[in-house]
This record gives structure tokens, sequence and C-alpha cells, in this order.
């Protein structure tokens, strides 16, 4: 890689390359995907281009264990930069491209390491649980990582006399907290994308909309998660959607999720919960940094690749192997 190459990486993120607009990207990507034995796995909050192209679509723990086992040698990570990081870390010989490096999030963002370090320091007789929407650092100070699909669960599997701090994603811990009982240590941290939903216009959208679910995530705040239907992981809501006999559902998450529940149900209709701006539903700006361009030049150009430290490598791998083991013998 030229210098030129690698600063001009570092300053947009992406490979910025000029593409034949009668190329259909479609064939090109699966021609590519053939030549260099590659996967492609996109985070349920990408674009539906993005995920009709995908080997496997996920949330964290589906994406998680797909990365410990695919037998692929580069892996292609259609979501943010935390997740191709975890796929790297589980499959360190294994080549992790990210479409965008500038596809990073909010809620990891809300934890810098050498802040939690310190307040870990305080708690020295706490075992530490990160929710896997943390950095490789991050996972690196933790004896647990956890996702919104395990985490009631692995705190759970620990002894009540535990003590337990639990981070970045202080909703999320407080609704862990509140199904299991445990008094848990939170770092205030949050997603900015789960923490918007207004209240308010989520009350008038369920009056003019009576007969609808209402189904959010667990990093909404409480006063959202009062007054839903069903409160779940990302595949959590989708399975509750399909399995469900309503006809209308109001979404409190991502609103990328809302293309594949529309494809399990076209007859249903899916509506995004209203954020408190002016805007129509919740996108992830960082999610929507990947597109199907993006995703084609870095599988043509092996560029920009995620790399993280051995040191770091080893020390993450430890609390994400511990949360593969435990989430499997729960079946999970």
């Amino acid at each position: 890689m030229t210098l030129e190459v690698l600063e001009e990486l570092n300053k947009k993120g992406f490979v910025d390359e000029h593409i034949d607009p009668t190329l259909d990207l479609f064939d090109e990507i699966e021609k590519l995907k053939k030549e260099k034995n590659a996967v492609i796995l996109a985070h349920y909050y990408q674009e539906p281009d993005i995920q009709d192209i995908a080997d496997y679509i996920g949330d964290s723990l589906g994406l998680s264990q797909e990365a410990a086992k695919t037998d692929a040698d580069i892996i292609v990570f259609a979501g943010v930069h935390f997740m191709a990081e975890t796929a790297k870390i589980l499959s360190p010989e294994k080549t992790v491209l990210l479409p965008d490096l500038k596809a990073g999030c909010s809620l990891a963002d809300s934890c810098p390491p050498h802040l939690f370090k310190k307040f870990k320091e305080k708690y020295p007789d706490h075992l530490v649980i990160t929710y896997v929407n943390c950095t490789a650092e991050l996972k690196a100070l933790s004896d647990i990582v956890c996702t919104s699909t395990n985490a009631v669960q692995i705190v759970e599997s620990l002894p009540k006399d535990q003590k337990i701090i639990f981070g970045p994603d202080k909703n999320l811990g407080a609704w862990v907290a509140k199904k299991t009982g445990r008094d848990l240590v939170l770092w205030n941290g949050a997603c900015m994308v789960h923490e918007i939903f207004s209240r308010e216009k989520i009350t008038k959208l369920k009056e003019r909309h009576p007969n609808a679910k209402f189904v959010a995530h667990p990093e909404c705040e409480e006063a959202v998660l009062a007054m839903a239907d069903y409160i779940g992981s990302t595949t959590g809501l989708l399975k509750y959607t399909i399995n469900n006999d309503a006809q209308e559902f109001i979404v409190a998450t991502e609103s990328g999720i809302i293309h594949q529940m529309e494809k399990a149900c076209p007859t249903k209709t899916f509506i995004p919960a209203p954020p408190n701006n002016s805007c129509a539903c919740n996108d992830c700006p960082y999610m929507k940094r990947n597109t199907l361009e993006k995703l084609y030049l870095c599988l043509k150009n092996g560029l920009p690749e995620v790399t993280v430290p051995e040191n770091i490598i080893v020390a993450a791998r430890k609390p994400i192997e511990r949360m593969l083991e435990i989430s499997a013998s729960l079946g999970l």
C-alpha cells in the first residue's frame, strides 16, 4: 500500500475510486467472493442492498458466532468498527475488511478505555461484564462480554452474591438489573439512536394505531421501554413480529431491521418509532456509512483492513469466548 493510498484511506475512511456505472455490483461482488474465498457478514441495520448480498445477516451475537466458525479467508464486515474488531479477535488469522473505517459507534465512543480502567479500579471485587458494542481495548478489560440477546442469561448464570460492573450501555444495564433483580454498577454510556425516541410521539402513534404492538430494543430509555409490548434484541424483535398475530407493529430500534421484517411478513405493516427530532425514523449514521459501492471497492482492493494489536487480541478473546461458551450451553 502506497503512502498516498494510506493517507487517502485515513482521511476518507474508504477506497474512493470510480466505478463503471454499467457494472452490476451484485454480480461483481459474487464473483469477487468466489475468487477470494470471502464471506460477507452484515448487521440488520445495514441498507437493504447490503443485507440482500450478505452471506449472513444477524445481530451482534449471531455475527460473533458466525465470525468464529467461518472457513473463509476474508471476512467483509458490513457493520461498524467494533464488530469488525470482534471478528478479527475471534479469527486473527483471517483478513477482516470494513467498507468504511469511519463506521464507528456512539455507544463505543461513550466509554473511553482509559477512563473505564479508572472506574473499574474503584470496584476491585467486581466482575466486569461489557456489552459487545465497545472497543477491543474495552473488551480486553472485561471478564465476560455480552450482547442484548444473552445479557440477562449471562448475569443470571453468575452466583447471586457476585458483584458486577456493567458497561457501557446504562439503559441496557438498567433493564438487565430489573430483569435479574441484581444490583449492577453501571457505566454512564448510551447509543444515540436508541436514546432519542420520543415517548410523546410514540404515544400519539399508538393512539393512531390502537391495534399495533409496540416493540423496543433494551438500549432505549426506561420511559420508552415501559410502553413496550415486547422488549428484545434485534433478532428477538424480528422473531416476535414473525410469530405474533398482530398485523401492525411500531418498531423502536434502528430502522434497518424493518427490511427483514417486511421480507418475512409481507402482509404486515411496520412503522418506525419516531425520534424527538424532525426525522421520520431513526437511522444510525455510522451503520449507513457503508454502501454497496464501498463494499464492492473494499472487496476488490482488499482495503480498508481492520487490525487489532496481538496483546489486545489475546486479552479480549477470553471474555468473548466465555460469552460464546455460556450462550452455547444455554442454547442461545
